[in-house]
């Protein structure tokens, strides 16, 4: 059984029911999933290590994205609970998964996409139609 992929981002301040219908969330808007990589764990004994003891020094970003979550959607949200207060979250939708275009907008490492002005997706494109003109190279009598 496969999982639907996700065409287009949830709206912001559009309210939706968890997979598992348990509660209810508010979409603040869509994000990137991080990893720190100052959480990893030291190793616990030195001397277990020896020779062979990885340089702890940090070579590169300390944030990188999760390799866990890169597929799947992640949202900003307010968890919506009867009885009690609204509370900030991030919340990965694993049910579903990216399109590999959204995929690649979402997760891009390319230097455009850190532009400014690349706040949103691109617009999915509609599938053709197999009997269009366009399709099938032939022009309509006019």
């Amino acid at each position: 059984m496969s999982r639907p992929d996700v065409e287009e981002l949830l709206a912001p301040g559009s309210i939706h029911t968890s997979p598992g219908g348990q509660y209810s969330f508010r979409v603040i808007g869509p994000c990137c999933r991080l990893f720190d990589r100052e959480e990893l764990p030291w190793p616990c004994c030195r001397l277990a290590w020896r020779s062979k003891e990885p340089s702890w020094r940090r070579v590169g970003r300390r944030f990188v994205p999760d390799l866990a979550a890169r597929r799947c959607p992640s949202y900003a949200v307010e968890l919506l609970q009867p009885g009690s207060r609204p509370t900030g979250t991030v919340l990965t939708l694993f049910s579903v998964r990216f399109s590999r275009g959204l995929q690649e907008w979402w997760y891009s490492r390319h230097p455009r996409s850190m532009e400014p002005g690349n706040l949103a997706p691109p617009p999915a494109e509609a599938p053709k139609n197999p009997r269009s003109p366009e399709a099938t190279g032939v022009s309509e009598p006019g």
